[in-house]
Protein backbone atom coordinates (compact mmCIF):
# COMPACT_ATOMS: atom_id res chain seq x y z
CA UNK A 1 0.00 0.00 0.00
CA UNK A 2 1.54 3.10 -0.92
CA UNK A 3 2.45 5.79 1.74
CA UNK A 4 3.01 9.35 1.42
CA UNK A 5 4.85 11.67 4.20
CA UNK A 6 5.07 15.68 4.83
CA UNK A 7 7.21 16.88 6.64
CA UNK A 8 8.26 20.72 7.81
CA UNK A 9 11.74 20.02 9.18
CA UNK A 10 12.70 23.89 10.19
CA UNK A 11 15.70 23.51 8.59
CA UNK A 12 16.66 20.22 10.03
CA UNK A 13 16.94 22.13 13.43
CA UNK A 14 14.58 20.79 16.12
CA UNK A 15 12.72 22.03 19.33
CA UNK A 16 16.10 21.85 21.78
CA UNK A 17 18.02 24.02 19.06
CA UNK A 18 19.96 20.88 17.76
CA UNK A 19 20.95 20.80 13.87
CA UNK A 20 20.71 17.48 12.58
CA UNK A 21 20.03 16.45 9.05
CA UNK A 22 20.26 12.70 9.73
CA UNK A 23 17.50 13.03 12.79
CA UNK A 24 15.31 14.28 10.27
CA UNK A 25 15.89 11.39 8.03
CA UNK A 26 15.98 8.90 10.48
CA UNK A 27 12.37 10.12 11.93
CA UNK A 28 11.52 9.80 8.11
CA UNK A 29 12.79 6.21 7.63
CA UNK A 30 11.11 5.02 10.26
CA UNK A 31 8.05 5.23 8.25
CA UNK A 32 8.46 4.05 5.20
CA UNK A 33 6.87 6.04 2.76
CA UNK A 34 6.92 5.75 -1.02
CA UNK A 35 6.59 9.65 -1.21
CA UNK A 36 8.02 12.55 1.31
CA UNK A 37 7.03 16.03 0.48
CA UNK A 38 9.70 18.33 2.65
CA UNK A 39 9.21 22.16 3.83
CA UNK A 40 11.32 24.74 5.32
CA UNK A 41 14.60 23.08 3.73
CA UNK A 42 18.00 25.01 3.37
CA UNK A 43 20.57 24.24 0.48
CA UNK A 44 23.98 25.56 0.82
CA UNK A 45 22.98 28.06 3.48
CA UNK A 46 25.52 29.76 5.80
CA UNK A 47 23.03 29.07 8.58
CA UNK A 48 22.80 25.35 8.51
CA UNK A 49 26.47 24.65 7.67
CA UNK A 50 26.31 24.95 3.57
CA UNK A 51 24.79 21.52 3.54
CA UNK A 52 22.20 20.94 0.76
CA UNK A 53 19.57 19.43 3.02
CA UNK A 54 17.46 18.41 0.33
CA UNK A 55 20.30 16.21 -1.12
CA UNK A 56 21.35 14.85 2.30
CA UNK A 57 17.97 13.36 3.21
CA UNK A 58 17.58 12.08 -0.55
CA UNK A 59 20.56 9.96 -0.34
CA UNK A 60 20.04 8.92 3.34
CA UNK A 61 16.62 7.63 2.22
CA UNK A 62 18.22 6.22 -1.03
CA UNK A 63 15.69 8.57 -2.68
CA UNK A 64 15.45 10.60 -5.55
CA UNK A 65 14.91 14.38 -5.08
CA UNK A 66 12.94 17.05 -6.88
CA UNK A 67 13.57 20.72 -5.14
CA UNK A 68 12.34 23.99 -5.30
CA UNK A 69 14.17 27.32 -3.62
CA UNK A 70 11.15 29.30 -2.79
CA UNK A 71 14.07 31.87 -1.52
CA UNK A 72 17.28 32.55 -3.37
CA UNK A 73 19.57 34.99 -1.87
CA UNK A 74 22.39 35.28 -3.96
CA UNK A 75 23.79 31.15 -4.08
CA UNK A 76 21.80 30.48 -0.71
CA UNK A 77 18.79 28.94 -1.69
CA UNK A 78 15.44 27.87 0.88
CA UNK A 79 12.46 26.08 -0.06
CA UNK A 80 10.93 22.96 -0.64
CA UNK A 81 11.01 19.12 -1.69
CA UNK A 82 9.55 16.10 -2.77
CA UNK A 83 11.54 12.80 -2.44
CA UNK A 84 10.82 9.22 -4.03
CA UNK A 85 12.25 5.86 -4.73
CA UNK A 86 9.63 5.38 -7.37
CA UNK A 87 9.83 6.52 -10.89
CA UNK A 88 9.08 10.60 -10.98
CA UNK A 89 8.93 13.57 -13.39
CA UNK A 90 9.03 17.25 -12.56
CA UNK A 91 6.43 18.67 -14.09
CA UNK A 92 6.45 22.13 -12.76
CA UNK A 93 8.11 23.83 -9.89
CA UNK A 94 7.32 27.91 -9.42
CA UNK A 95 7.10 30.31 -7.08
CA UNK A 96 3.13 31.38 -5.88
CA UNK A 97 1.70 34.82 -5.64
CA UNK A 98 2.63 37.43 -2.92
CA UNK A 99 1.24 40.40 -1.71
CA UNK A 100 2.86 43.53 -3.11
CA UNK A 101 4.11 46.49 -0.52
CA UNK A 102 4.27 44.46 2.99
CA UNK A 103 7.74 44.13 3.81
CA UNK A 104 9.06 40.62 5.57
CA UNK A 105 7.16 38.35 3.65
CA UNK A 106 8.72 35.15 2.86
CA UNK A 107 8.62 33.94 -0.82
CA UNK A 108 6.30 31.36 -1.78
CA UNK A 109 6.12 28.00 -3.55
CA UNK A 110 4.84 24.59 -4.50
CA UNK A 111 6.66 21.94 -7.27
CA UNK A 112 4.79 19.09 -9.04
CA UNK A 113 6.00 15.75 -10.10
CA UNK A 114 4.38 12.93 -11.69
CA UNK A 115 5.00 9.79 -9.56
CA UNK A 116 5.07 6.31 -11.46
CA UNK A 117 3.31 4.02 -8.56
CA UNK A 118 2.91 0.18 -10.67
CA UNK A 119 2.27 1.71 -14.03
CA UNK A 120 -0.56 4.15 -12.40
CA UNK A 121 0.77 8.44 -12.91
CA UNK A 122 -0.14 10.30 -9.40
CA UNK A 123 0.43 13.73 -9.60
CA UNK A 124 2.07 15.23 -6.34
CA UNK A 125 1.92 18.68 -5.33
CA UNK A 126 3.67 20.50 -2.49
CA UNK A 127 3.91 23.58 -1.11
CA UNK A 128 4.07 25.99 1.89
CA UNK A 129 1.77 28.66 2.10
CA UNK A 130 2.29 31.91 3.44
CA UNK A 131 1.48 33.77 6.65
CA UNK A 132 -0.82 36.53 5.84
CA UNK A 133 -4.80 35.04 5.11
CA UNK A 134 -4.77 37.41 2.09
CA UNK A 135 -1.72 36.35 0.99
CA UNK A 136 -2.74 32.93 1.58
CA UNK A 137 -5.83 33.56 -0.50
CA UNK A 138 -3.81 34.53 -3.26
CA UNK A 139 -1.56 31.47 -3.16
CA UNK A 140 -4.51 29.12 -2.51
CA UNK A 141 -6.16 30.35 -5.98
CA UNK A 142 -3.14 30.08 -8.09
CA UNK A 143 -3.13 26.46 -6.84
CA UNK A 144 -6.21 25.53 -8.01
CA UNK A 145 -5.79 27.86 -11.19
CA UNK A 146 -4.40 27.07 -14.29
CA UNK A 147 -0.85 26.16 -13.76
CA UNK A 148 -1.61 23.59 -10.79
CA UNK A 149 -4.13 21.45 -10.64
CA UNK A 150 -6.51 23.13 -13.47
CA UNK A 151 -4.09 22.37 -16.17
CA UNK A 152 -5.17 20.06 -18.60
CA UNK A 153 -2.03 17.68 -17.28
CA UNK A 154 -3.42 17.41 -14.41
CA UNK A 155 -5.82 14.73 -15.00
CA UNK A 156 -5.82 11.17 -12.56
CA UNK A 157 -4.92 10.64 -8.99
CA UNK A 158 -3.84 13.52 -7.53
CA UNK A 159 -2.35 14.65 -4.30
CA UNK A 160 -2.04 18.00 -2.68
CA UNK A 161 0.10 18.40 0.26
CA UNK A 162 2.13 20.50 2.32
CA UNK A 163 2.45 23.16 5.07
CA UNK A 164 -0.83 25.61 4.34
CA UNK A 165 -0.19 27.57 7.58
CA UNK A 166 -4.42 27.91 7.51
CA UNK A 167 -7.10 25.42 9.91
CA UNK A 168 -10.04 23.93 8.12
CA UNK A 169 -11.97 26.78 9.26
CA UNK A 170 -9.95 29.40 6.94
CA UNK A 171 -11.09 30.65 3.25
CA UNK A 172 -8.00 29.38 1.65
CA UNK A 173 -8.61 25.48 3.42
CA UNK A 174 -12.46 26.10 1.96
CA UNK A 175 -11.25 26.72 -1.65
CA UNK A 176 -8.79 23.93 -1.79
CA UNK A 177 -11.37 21.58 -0.43
CA UNK A 178 -13.69 22.37 -3.34
CA UNK A 179 -11.34 21.13 -5.96
CA UNK A 180 -10.08 17.85 -3.49
CA UNK A 181 -10.93 16.22 -0.33
CA UNK A 182 -9.27 16.24 2.81
CA UNK A 183 -7.69 13.08 3.27
CA UNK A 184 -8.60 13.01 6.61
CA UNK A 185 -12.44 14.12 6.77
CA UNK A 186 -12.75 11.44 4.07
CA UNK A 187 -11.87 9.00 7.04
CA UNK A 188 -14.09 11.12 9.12
CA UNK A 189 -11.50 11.15 12.00
CA UNK A 190 -12.92 13.03 15.14
CA UNK A 191 -10.47 14.35 16.57
CA UNK A 192 -8.66 15.21 13.87
CA UNK A 193 -4.40 14.64 13.78
CA UNK A 194 -2.61 17.64 14.62
CA UNK A 195 1.00 18.40 13.79
CA UNK A 196 1.85 21.91 15.42
CA UNK A 197 3.39 22.33 17.58
CA UNK A 198 5.58 19.01 17.51
CA UNK A 199 6.03 19.42 21.56
CA UNK A 200 2.46 19.67 21.95
CA UNK A 201 0.34 18.77 19.18
CA UNK A 202 -2.94 21.17 19.06
CA UNK A 203 -3.26 22.97 15.03
CA UNK A 204 -3.59 21.55 12.44
CA UNK A 205 -2.07 23.04 9.30
CA UNK A 206 -0.77 20.68 7.42
CA UNK A 207 -3.08 19.30 5.04
CA UNK A 208 -3.15 16.41 2.92
CA UNK A 209 -5.62 16.90 0.06
CA UNK A 210 -6.67 14.32 -2.85
CA UNK A 211 -8.89 13.61 -5.75
CA UNK A 212 -11.70 11.04 -6.12
CA UNK A 213 -9.19 8.62 -7.78
CA UNK A 214 -7.30 8.27 -4.10
CA UNK A 215 -9.00 6.35 -1.34
CA UNK A 216 -7.79 7.20 1.65
CA UNK A 217 -7.22 3.87 4.21
CA UNK A 218 -5.11 5.68 6.96
CA UNK A 219 -4.06 8.84 8.71
CA UNK A 220 -1.89 9.22 11.28
CA UNK A 221 1.16 11.66 12.62
CA UNK A 222 4.62 10.31 13.99
CA UNK A 223 5.00 11.14 17.56
CA UNK A 224 7.74 9.15 19.09
CA UNK A 225 10.31 11.14 20.71
CA UNK A 226 12.83 11.48 18.30
CA UNK A 227 9.94 13.08 16.18
CA UNK A 228 9.24 15.40 19.06
CA UNK A 229 12.20 17.13 18.82
CA UNK A 230 13.19 16.94 15.49
CA UNK A 231 11.34 19.71 14.02
CA UNK A 232 8.76 22.14 15.05
CA UNK A 233 6.18 20.18 13.19
CA UNK A 234 5.18 16.61 13.34
CA UNK A 235 4.96 14.39 10.44
CA UNK A 236 1.88 14.09 8.59
CA UNK A 237 1.44 9.75 6.98
CA UNK A 238 -0.98 9.08 4.95
CA UNK A 239 -1.74 5.68 3.76
CA UNK A 240 -3.78 5.46 0.47
CA UNK A 241 -4.97 3.12 -2.70
CA UNK A 242 -4.98 4.26 -5.97
CA UNK A 243 -8.23 3.64 -8.37
CA UNK A 244 -6.97 3.41 -11.58
CA UNK A 245 -7.97 5.77 -14.33
CA UNK A 246 -9.27 4.34 -17.46
CA UNK A 247 -7.13 6.80 -19.67
CA UNK A 248 -3.90 5.35 -18.16
CA UNK A 249 -2.06 2.29 -19.46
CA UNK A 250 -2.79 -0.67 -18.10
CA UNK A 251 -6.79 -0.30 -17.52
Amino acid sequence: MPRLLTYNVHRCVGVDRRLDVQRIADVIAEHEPDVVCLQELDVGRARTGWVDQADAIAQRLAMSVQFHPAMKVEAELYGDAILTHRPERLVRAASLPTLPGIKGLEPRGALWSAVDFDGVIVNIMNTHLGLVPREQRLQAAALIGDEWLGDPMCQGPTILTGDFNATSITRPYQALTRRLDDAQRRLGLKPSIKTFPSSFPAIRIDHCFVSREIRVISASAASSPLARAASDHLPLIIDFEIDQPKNQPGA
